[in-house]
């Protein structure tokens, strides 16, 4: 009986097992299922996360682009308004002068000039103006501070002038130059021969042998320069002194350029823009009266036509001397003068004697016989010299002219052009320099005035005069080759910008305004410099 029991057992504790097995193997199980649970949700956390910064990125850098694309664009419409501006001044110079003084002039007008809306916008921030720069000389004829205006070309120094001096005066180029700070005649000699077209070294200046030793070798131009800084390649040129401190080329030593060195700099500010702010290539003026009417050419061929068109301008008694004295020449002799001119002048017969320079005419007398007279008579220049000059002279300058062509280069505008440059001036007295200086301290720039439309106003102002207190016709007309009272170039900073400062665009403009319609001659683009100048400086519009 046990032993039925015993055997009865074995298949029950088997049967044990295999539950608990079951059951142990369904804990596990359900264990594992519980662990894959947990994975799944840890794996959805982490898809969700990485979903999510995908997202963000994408917007980041969707926003991104679309303010790159918005300042391109605000770049790009930068540019427009400096186009706009470079376009309202060309507007302003197709008018004539009186039409240019009525609205403000050229020379310092903020109200055609600074912050000029071009792109208006109901949010002030987004507002797009020009603004146009110029510098300003003052009192001490140096350069201190910017106005809203445009730069007198005839200002500054003519380089491709330069050989036009030499021909007026022996080494009248390098006297030219001398007046530049640090300027020696080492690198002014080397200039002339840089502009000449020879190949013969000057006193101290450098040619071939020189530039073909350099390494590595070039050659000289040997003619006019197409850009001021060609000069670069001048023997002693360096940037420093071509370019000065002002490295953002805005007009100004700003502060953080007050510490650049500069060697030769003599310590008075004169250096500070370096000589590119001294020079040009451009320099020209109309050889037109004030009526904008061609000058009489009194060298013409056609004596019958000038005696007419001087007739007209001035009177028949100063028709008549002047022609007599392209016939006859001057007088010298001891016959006394018949006062008016009372006759008919042969206008068949030819002029043999050019006028030089207008003051020629001055104090002169000249010998002629009229038709029908058997007898030669004397006549006395309408043009007396002394303190009777200031009710003539600005007429004859105004009217005639010894130069036949439509436009005069080069010469130096004294109204405006900064103490460097007028010291330069070859037969320039050091102290008519500071009288010039002085003396339009008084007046406007732009003066219209008739005495002051001329160069020959230092003598009118009483500026040049002799050892006797009188008129120094003498010093005058060694310095009228090289002078003028303005010219018909303009150059400019345009400036164009966003009242929020987001985009901005700057280039440095000259227009010759000699013709019908102004052209451009020279666009540098200086944008990669910066605007150069505070918001407040140029303008901006803030509403109420």
């Amino acid at each position: 009986m046990i032993c039925r029991l015993r055997k009865s057992s074995v298949p029950w504790r088997a049967a044990s097992r295999a539950v608990t097995r079951l059951v142990l193997a369904s804990a596990a199980f359900r264990q594992a299922n519980r662990s894959r649970r947990g994975m799944v949700l840890v794996i959805v956390l982490v898809t969700v996360m990485f979903l999510s910064l995908a997202a963000y990125s994408f917007a980041q850098f969707m926003l991104a682009q679309y303010e790159a694309a918005d300042l391109t664009g605000r770049q790009i419409q930068a540019r427009q308004l400096v186009d706009s501006g470079v376009e309202a001044i060309r507007l302003f110079l197709v008018q004539d002068e009186t039409g240019q003084r009525d609205a403000g002039g050229v020379y310092d007008n903020p109200e055609s000039f600074r912050g000029v809306l071009v792109l208006d916008s109901p949010d002030p921030a987004a507002r797009g103006n020009f603004t146009v720069l110029a510098p300003t000389v003052n009192d001490l004829g140096q350069f201190d501070g910017l106005r809203f205006g445009l730069e007198d070309e005839s200002a500054r120094l003519n380089l491709n002038a330069l050989l036009l001096a030499d021909e007026q005066q022996e080494n009248g180029g390098r006297d030219l130059l001398m007046g530049l700070p640090a300027m020696t005649q080492d690198t002014a000699d080397a200039i002339m021969d840089w502009l000449d077209d020879d190949d013969e070294v000057r006193e101290f200046g450098a040619e071939l042998d020189h530039y073909s030793s350099l390494d590595p070798p070039y050659q000289p131009k040997n003619g006019p320069l197409a850009t001021v800084e060609e000069l670069l390649l001048v023997r002693g040129v360096t940037p420093q002194l071509l370019f000065g401190a002002d490295v953002n080329r805005n007009g100004l030593v700003d502060p953080q350029e007050q510490g650049l060195a500069i060697p030769g700099d003599p310590g008075d500010g004169s250096l500070a823009r370096g000589w590119s702010a001294y020079l040009t290539l451009y320099s020209l003026e109309k050889n037109q009266n004030e009526a904008g009417q061609p000058r009489i050419f009194v060298n013409g061929t056609d004596m019958a036509a000038l005696f007419a068109e001087l007739e007209q301008a001035f009177d028949v008694n100063t028709a008549t001397f002047i022609v007599a004295f392209r016939q006859n020449g001057s007088y010298s002799g001891s016959q006394p003068a018949s006062g008016q001119a009372a006759g008919t002048l042969d206008l068949t017969k030819e002029g043999k004697y050019p006028i030089t320079q207008l003051l020629d005419l001055v104090g002169k007398r000249v010998r002629v016989k009229f038709d029908g007279d058997e007898d030669s008579s004397v006549l006395e220049s309408p043009f007396a010299p002394g303190l009777a000059m200031t009710a003539w002279l600005p007429t004859l300058m105004d009217n005639a002219t010894v130069n036949p062509e439509p436009t005069i280069p080069g010469r130096v505008n004294i109204n405006q052009a900064p103490r460097a440059v007028l010291l330069g001036i070859p037969g320039m007295p050091d102290d008519l320099v500071d009288k010039i200086v002085s003396a339009r301290a008084q007046f406007d720039p732009l003066d219209d005035s008739p005495n002051h439309r001329h160069e020959t106003w230092l003598l009118t102002d009483g500026l040049l005069v002799n050892e006797v207190g009188e008129p120094d016709l003498a010093t005058m007309k060694t310095l009228q080759p090289f002078l003028c009272a303005g010219g018909d170039v303009r150059r400019a900073q345009v400036i164009g910008y966003f009242q929020d400062g987001t985009a901005s665009a700057r280039v440095e403009v000259v227009l010759d305004g000699s013709g019908g319609i102004p052209r451009v001659l020279l666009w540098r683009d200086l944008t990669r410099l910066g605007r150069g100048h505070a918001l407040e400086t140029l303008g901006v519009e803030v509403d109420d």
